[in-house]
């Protein structure tokens, strides 16, 4: 392990996304006082920097105190570039451009967090790359830089020495990785725990989730797909779905795919697959306990469900993603 700590350069502009910022850099923080905790040197070297040195007011309206783009002289280890509802009018700035390549070219490896994709995308160093954003944005991304190759369901992607998340909170998800790749698997998975999050999420690091796309329902089908989720073992046939919202069992049908995009049988597998997901991860529950617990009634039947949904078996599932 390197005596010295490594040098992490998070860029900052005017409404850039607050969490953006600090989720990484909280990461990088929490892995330094564990360190600290162990009698090491701090493992890492963390700073903002601006335009201009002094405070920068992020999209939530908190300012952020930055240094200034002159003041990065040293030679940077991993320069993370953030999103937010500022980046386009931050596409426009050719200064920042200009230091975003020049810092690139030196950097050991770049990385941005949700739409700070398109900063590195305008200053070229996302070209013919496999890139990902925050998932509202992934095809104005892929319009307006037709040499990417957007894709739209990771959380984060790493090609070669540039790294690319979804939006928000994958950024922890990203610094988690940077860290593990730096200090191994215990040390990521130490400052998972004390952050309180996923070193790896449930559901194979989507940055979809099936229990989130039925939050835009309306009120009746919205507390429906909330009682579904946490009556999974329950009948969640369509019969008794239907009765339970006082509709005859065709007119819920029609209006319930008509709402959501998908029939309820298509939900409730996707709903049970996800919690079955996260019991594999985080339990060392038998498959066949977690089949009764999610209301497969079978672990055939779930082996069925999950070679549907993720073309996986659960035992394969588990042994790629549990912690």
């Amino acid at each position: 392990m390197s005596s010295e700590p490594r040098s992490i350069v998070l860029l900052a502009f005017r409404n850039v996304q607050l969490l953006d910022v600090s989720g990484p850099l909280q990461v990088f923080a929490s892995a330094n006082e564990l360190a600290a905790q162990h009698g090491l040197a701090p493992l890492y070297a963390p700073r903002v920097v601006a335009a201009e040195a002094g405070p920068v007011t992020s999209s939530a309206g908190l300012a952020l105190l930055a240094g200034s783009l002159r003041a990065a002289k040293t030679p940077v280890d991993t320069l993370i570039v953030p999103g937010g509802c500022g980046v386009i009018d931050a596409l426009t700035d050719k200064r920042l451009i200009r230091w975003t390549q020049r810092h690139a070219r030196g950097a050991r490896r770049v990385a941005s967090v949700c739409s700070g994709a398109f900063l590195l995308a305008e200053a070229g160093l996302l070209d013919g790359r496999r890139v990902v954003t925050h998932w509202a944005r992934c095809d104005e991304l892929a319009q307006r830089y037709p040499q990417l190759c957007v894709e739209t369901d990771p959380i984060f992607i790493r090609d070669g020495a540039i790294w690319t998340s979804a939006g928000v909170t994958a950024g922890i998800d990203l610094a988690l990785a940077l860290l593990e790749e730096d200090h191994g698997r215990a040390m990521a998975l130490a400052v998972a725990r004390e952050l309180v999050v996923f070193l790896k999420r449930p559901g194979g690091q989507s940055q979809f989730s099936a229990m989130l796309s039925m939050q835009n329902a309306d009120d009746r089908f919205g507390e429906l797909n909330a009682w579904m989720a946490s009556h999974l073992a329950a009948d969640l046939s369509v019969s008794a779905l239907a009765r339970r919202v006082h509709m005859s069992e065709r007119s819920f049908m029609r209006h319930y795919k008509m709402k959501m995009g998908r029939t309820p049988a298509r939900a409730v597998e996707l709903l049970r697959v996800e919690a079955a997901q996260r019991l594999l991860s985080e339990t060392g529950w038998s498959v066949k306990r977690i089949a009764a617990r999610c209301g497969f009634g079978s672990e055939e039947t779930m082996r069925c469900s999950f070679g549907r949904v993720l073309r996986v078996a659960p035992q394969v599932y588990r042994e790629r993603f549990s912690v």
